[in-house]
């Protein structure tokens, strides 16, 4: 694809020669003739004079080296560079059929350009929509539904009647409608299972990471709402709502019954507790502890979460703890020796 040709699919500006040809995206750092990369952070701009790319996406304002590479300039560089990655890259999916390894209930009903690979199952009742991917190994269980133009990867169990929405995406060895972890302890003091058949909705456009599980509940449901991103091994318990264009970073837990609002974003390793409420927009950094509810718009680390700004300061804090300590320490001996002077030498009283 030409530079002209690319800068009109992105919108973007183009400050070069339009003729170049670019057949690959990649990282400033290893680009080369022919490549197109990005810089969306101010740091990078000294490897515009070195790089080899034929092409760098950028903000505006950012000056072209004299022989440097052609620029593509628009407000949001990342987010071209996502696009352009849609635009050169072709995506390897499987063509349409179903391999004679498969399993397909008699009843099952599968839509139009439907693939569905090696030893895959689709139970009794299931519907599969039209041009949906089901790569080798997946299990979609009895009464189940997949979307249209779902990618389904390998070794992924739907479980029976979760409901799965259109351009879903979920990758390799992740589990839907898992049983929750729910049990009642008896007088004996062994556990009772507490049958887990309640539903497991997951919206449109959703993306559900590898290994991540998604628990259907007693009772109610767990809903995954349209454009929520779930990253890999992410555990997302029963009666969980996840809200829409919610982000969750790898190895995030979440406990039964909460309810996260629109577009929070939990970084990797939160840990929220159940039965909560996480408010819109909210955003918790790395191994943050959240085990009380939060209000919208807040940023938040630490454990207990507290307020970002806090957090900070509390660290800067701990890191002095040891010197502090120290300084107690000297202080309380201090304090110990004038003590012992003045009962050792009482004040005198006159008459």
């Amino acid at each position: 694809m030409t530079l002209r040709e690319l800068a009109e699919r992105l919108h973007c500006r183009l400050d070069g020669d339009a003729a170049i040809e670019v057949t690959r995206v990649t990282g400033i750092e290893h680009a080369g003739p022919g490549d197109l990369t990005f810089i969306a952070n101010p740091k990078y701009h000294g490897f515009l004079e070195t790089t080899r790319a034929a092409a760098v996406l950028v903000t505006p304002g950012v000056p072209r080296p004299a022989n440097g590479p052609a620029l593509l300039v628009c407000d949001r560089p990342y987010l071209a560079f996502a696009q352009a990655l849609g635009l050169l890259v072709q995506a390897s999916l499987p063509e349409p059929g179903i391999d004679p390894t498969s399993v397909v209930a008699a009843d099952a009903q599968v839509g139009s350009g439907v693939s569905i690979g090696a030893l895959a199952v689709v139970g009794a009742g299931a519907r599969i929509g039209d041009r949906t991917v089901l790569f080798p190994g997946v299990v979609v269980g009895p009464g189940a539904v997949v979307g249209a133009d779902c990618v389904i990867h390998a070794r992924v169990s739907v479980r029976e009647r979760v409901r799965i929405g259109d351009r879903v995406v979920v990758q390799d060895g992740a589990v839907i409608g898992s049983d929750g972890f729910g049990f009642a302890r008896q007088q004996d003091g062994t556990h009772l299972k507490i049958p887990q058949h309640a539903d497991v909705v997951i919206e449109d456009d959703v993306e559900i990471g590898a290994n991540t599980t998604i628990d259907r509940p007693a009772v109610g449901e767990t809903r995954i709402h349209r454009g929520a991103k779930i990253d890999n091994l992410v555990q997302v318990a029963h009666g969980v709502t996840i809200g829409q264009r919610t982000l969750l970073a790898a190895q995030v837990g979440v406990a039964g019954s909460t309810v996260i609002e629109d577009d929070v974003t939990l970084a990797g390793q939160v840990g929220v507790a159940g039965h909560l409420r996480i408010g819109k927009g909210v955003i918790a950094t790395a191994q943050t502890g959240i085990p009380n509810s939060v209000d919208p718009g807040t940023l938040i680390s630490g454990y207990p979460a507290i307020p970002n700004r806090d957090w900070l300061k509390s660290s800067a804090v701990f890191r002095n703890l040891p010197a502090l300590k120290k300084r107690v320490v000297e202080l309380e001996r201090r304090l110990a020796e004038l003590e012992e002077k003045l009962h050792a030498c009482p004040p005198s009283s006159e008459g």
